[in-house]
């Protein structure tokens, strides 16, 4: 199922930092802040944006429904990252 879904803002970061970039995206009508695009063990990879709790803990204030909605969110954040 194809969304409606763009990059709206990226902002990448320095070579030496395991956070790559910063970004938001427009999904139909919404914007969602604080996407991270991050160097991992086996690669880049997305990380939700987060809040953190009472409990000093860090939770995803955003997340996908479905690996097939994951997919499609990764791919178009590392496409444009790459471009």
């Amino acid at each position: 199922m194809e969304r409606d879904l763009k990059v709206v803002r990226l902002y990448r970061f320095d070579a030496d930092s395991k956070v790559k970039a910063f970004a938001d995206i427009a999904i139909g009508d919404f914007i969602v802040k604080g996407l991270r695009i991050v160097q991992g063990v086996k690669g880049l990879f997305v990380s939700m944006p987060q809040d953190k709790a009472k409990d000093g803990k860090w939770y995803n204030s955003f997340y996908p429904a479905t690996k097939e909605a994951r997919q499609e969110l990764m791919e178009a954040l590392l496409e444009a990252y790459q471009q």
